[in-house]
């Protein structure tokens, strides 16, 4: 063993990276999450139907080419750990890493195959400084590095600062953001195969609010996958 290899194990010895998932330490050649909990993530497998869970829920609300989450989102469990990782701890390398994961899976189905850039839920500005970060943006990160495409980031803005969705009920969330988003240059989006992207789907009235946007620029079709769908 290399004396660079020695002192790399050393320092991994006293300061682990640990697993996002379930705090555990990682060894070598692991990275964001350990194998067990790779292994044993919650998958949906809606991407491979296209009358699936997501996809009912904008029925009647916008009309989407496809819709799918990733994994199950249950309180108290690892995704949960994975998102609150993502959203509050600075964590975001969970973002690109399970974005990946996500855009490999995308990549393989008929679906989505046609995808030609991705584009993440906007944060406010005010609130992506007071984060640090878009934490949609780094899903989005991952998602278009495994598929090969483009992401945009400065097209789809928030207009207006609005308070936190999480206590909200289905019909104040839709209040809460509608009308709040904007394209500022449909012209780079025109005709384009869209994915929206986002972390956690609930009532999917964020979602909606921008697809509703997005699908006034001339041809566009929009799709939509979150990392995580919350059950009702």
């Amino acid at each position: 063993m290399s004396l660079n290899s020695w002192l790399i194990d050393l320092f991994g010895l006293l300061f682990p990276d640990l697993c996002a998932a379930c705090g555990q330490p990682l060894v070598r050649g692991e990275k964001v999450i350990c194998m067990g909990c790779h292994y044993n993530l919650p998958r949906t497998d809606f991407h491979l139907f296209e009358d699936n869970p997501v996809s009912r829920i904008f029925y009647g609300r916008v009309h989407l080419e496809a819709a799918t989450s990733y994994l199950f989102f249950n309180k108290g469990g690892k995704v949960q750990h994975l998102m609150h990782q993502l959203k509050y701890k600075k964590n975001k390398e969970v973002g690109t890493y399970i974005g990946k994961l996500l855009g490999h899976d995308l990549k393989k189905d008929g679906l989505f195959q046609h995808t030609q850039v991705v584009v993440p839920v906007p944060l406010h500005p005010k609130k992506q400084r007071i984060r640090g970060y878009n934490q949609s943006e780094q899903i989005a990160i991952g998602l278009a590095e495994a598929m090969q495409i483009s992401y945009s980031t400065n097209n789809l803005i928030r207009n207006t600062f609005t308070e936190t969705q999480t206590k909200k009920s289905r019909y104040s969330r839709w209040e809460n953001v509608s009308g709040k988003f904007s394209v500022i240059h449909p012209e780079k989006l025109e005709g384009k195969n869209v994915l929206l992207v986002d972390d956690v789907l609930t009532t999917g009235a964020t979602l909606e609010a921008c697809a509703q946007e997005l699908i006034k620029v001339k041809g566009i079709k929009v799709s939509v996958a979150t990392l995580a769908y919350a059950q009702a």
